[in-house]
């Protein structure tokens, strides 16, 4: 747990210490271990219910909680988006046909920290266009990490992601935003897309917050269904979603949920 001595920037931003970074590795690896758990269950014929429980089992056996179970009033241990869904899915019935493709996103606590990231997962085949999408999100994801780094500030981050996403071609989703996190799920600040480099927050070592670039091949408006969770693009485009938790370090950052057996990528096989 923090020693308490942690400040809060004047945009309300959380340094934590340098002893809370062992807190959320610890986090972050039991969700990443999830994540690489459930991957031989997704196939063609499964249910997101099925993943859902199975998830819920591997966060019970880790010893760990949920921290979407119950929270505001949604109940399931994680989020499971497929193909238009950009994020916020619920799981149910849907079964997987051969070709979708899902994000799967987790948050556990251990020992009051809070460990988030989801990323893309194949049902069966992986179709051109769909390969192309999850391959452009995860490096966009990868290039607002290099960018988090002391002296650079929020929109340094999102501009890496944004510049890089349309020089490809794609969009991204401007309605749902990364947050900071620690001893609690959501925080200041909003860690958006997209962005003009040296605008907002510059980053300072002890911030911990998520990067999850969420990334259609088509526009990038969404709407959220009536369920009030579901957010789906409006042109029914794939849509494609990674995310880590990271800590900024005094020379660059810190990722708490990297893949314990390197399966962060869907075709790592």
């Amino acid at each position: 747990m923090s020693d308490g001595k942690a400040t809060v920037t004047k945009d309300g931003i959380r340094i934590y210490q340098e002893a809370d970074f062992a807190g959320m590795h610890a986090a972050g690896k039991v969700a990443a271990q999830i994540l690489d758990d459930i991957a031989p269950h997704v196939f063609p014929g499964q249910t997101t219910g099925q993943i859902d429980k199975l998830i819920t089992e591997m966060v019970e056996a880790s010893g760990s909680t949920s921290a979407t179970i119950g929270y505001k009033g949604y109940h399931h241990a994680s989020c499971i988006s497929v193909n238009h869904v950009v994020c916020h899915g619920i799981p149910g019935d849907k079964v997987l046909k051969n070709g979708d493709i899902l994000n799967i996103d987790v948050t556990v606590i251990v020992d009051g920290w809070f460990g988030d990231t989801s990323r893309m997962y194949v049902a069966g085949s992986l179709s051109r266009k769909a390969e192309r999408l999850i391959q452009v999100t995860h490096d966009s994801l990868m290039k607002g990490i290099e960018a988090a780094r002391p002296g650079n500030t929020f929109g340094d981050i999102g501009h890496a992601i944004q510049s890089y996403v349309e020089k490809n071609r794609m969009s991204v989703v401007r309605d749902f935003c990364g947050h900071g996190l620690g001893l609690v799920f959501h925080a200041p600040p909003n860690v958006l897309h997209y962005g003009r480099p040296g605008t907002g927050s510059t980053l300072e070592e002890g911030m911990f917050f998520t990067i999850e670039p969420m990334v259609n091949l088509g526009r990038p408006e969404t709407k959220v269904l009536a369920d009030d969770w579901t957010a789906v693009t409006r042109d029914k485009s794939l849509s494609a979603q990674f995310e880590h938790s990271i800590g900024i370090t005094a020379d660059g950052c810190d990722i708490f949920t990297l893949s314990p057996s390197g399966r962060f990528h869907p075709t790592y096989g």
